[in-house]
């Protein structure tokens, strides 16, 4: 049998990258600290922007969201009932997903669907779907138009202004 003795071969790392990694990790830790010590404003919280814009509600619609037999999503007036939408497997991706991620709050907390979420048009023109069971909601305005107008078609129309 042949015994071969190999050189130890040190695995070496250049050393730039681990001062850039290092400066990364610093930088992160500062500015997190510095927005916690108030030295940066925080994210932007919608709720409060609005309470300082000074907008109020337009429209408001208690809205409840049912998955049938066959993969279709009907949206119905939480209060009256009445059918406002009906979205067939392939459709509503958006309102699938928004909805999904309210849901998914409520059962972690074991809520059921007993309370109606709540569509928003706020005097500024954006939309809100909130969760007054969990108190979570969803800005549907900062989705793009084409999917703020999927919740803003369940809204009653804007009354006209003269």
């Amino acid at each position: 049998m042949i015994v071969r003795e190999y050189e130890k071969d040190e695995v070496t790392v250049s050393r730039a990258p681990l001062v850039l990694a290092g400066g990364i990790i610093a930088i992160s830790l500062a500015l997190t600290a510095s927005v916690r010590l108030g030295w940066f404003e925080r994210e932007a919280v919608p709720a409060e922007a609005r309470a300082a814009a000074g907008v109020t509600v337009s429209a408001e619609r208690p809205l409840k969201f049912y998955d049938e037999a066959d993969g279709t999503v009907r949206v119905e007036d939480g209060a009256t009932g009445e059918v406002l939408a009906r979205f067939g497997q392939g459709e509503g991706g958006f309102i699938r997903a928004t909805v999904r991620s309210l849901v998914h709050q409520r059962r972690i907390r074991d809520i059921g669907p007993e309370v109606p979420f709540t569509l928003t048009r706020w005097t500024n023109d954006t939309l809100t779907l909130a969760d007054p069971a969990t108190g979570r909601s969803v800005e549907v305005s900062s989705f793009g138009p084409d999917n703020r107008k999927v919740y803003a078609d369940m809204l009653p129309p804007k009354a006209e202004t003269r």
